[in-house]
């Protein structure tokens, strides 16, 4: 299997995380491109259509792509057990409050990185970081317990996403008024999946 991916990419680390993980970083070759919204890498676009990444090539099968497709086939292929039936709801709850901060993060920057400093959209930043601090809160104030449970995909997502916020997001200060979230993501980043993957500006 191939997996097309940037190394700055929270929904690329996911899948990184995840193939640590579940011992399956050999059966993976990682390719490297080059890609933005404005400007989709040709290999890319062949292997996925909506030109997004991560996506993941197979021998004699359709390529598979958005981080949650391919985390699934990949739990299910190592049989690793990080979607537990007994807690599927909070699990992919949690997942989707991850990947939601990186949706709003990833816009953020976007619109400071592709549009032209006259034309960015201030109240759109403001908006989107509003949705960030809502899901921080949540996480902070109502999620510990899970975040402090057994691994699962939710706790991949969340810390994934936290990393993001530190790499693009930075002087916006997450952690402030955030201490149970603090305390733990200092925690889970010291996993060696965790700090493999951190993305280097």
């Amino acid at each position: 299997m191939q997996l097309y991916f940037s190394p700055t990419s929270p929904y690329v680390r996911k899948v990184s995380v995840l193939l640590r993980e579940t011992g399956q970083m050999e059966d993976v070759e990682h390719l490297a491109i080059q890609t933005t919204a404005l400007n989709t890498d040709a290999d890319l676009k062949t292997a996925n259509p909506l030109g997004k990444i991560p996506a993941l090539t197979r021998p004699d099968a359709p390529t598979l792509y958005d981080s949650r497709v391919i985390c699934r086939f990949l739990d299910a292929r190592a049989e690793a057990g990080l979607y537990p039936e007994e807690r599927i709801w909070d699990t992919l709850t949690l997942e989707a409050t991850g990947d939601g901060i990186m949706d709003c993060a990833v816009s953020m920057a976007y619109e400071v990185k592709l549009r032209p400093e006259e034309l960015v959209f201030d109240d759109w930043l403001t908006s989107q970081w509003a949705k960030i601090e809502r899901a921080l809160d949540a996480l902070n104030n109502r999620w510990m317990s899970h975040l402090y449970g057994p691994l699962d995909i939710g706790h991949i997502s969340v810390g994934c996403a936290l990393g993001y916020l530190d790499l693009r997001h930075d002087a916006r200060n997450w952690r402030a008024g955030r201490d149970a979230l603090a305390a733990w993501e200092k925690s889970f980043r010291e996993r060696p999946s965790m700090a493999e993957t951190v993305p280097v500006a």
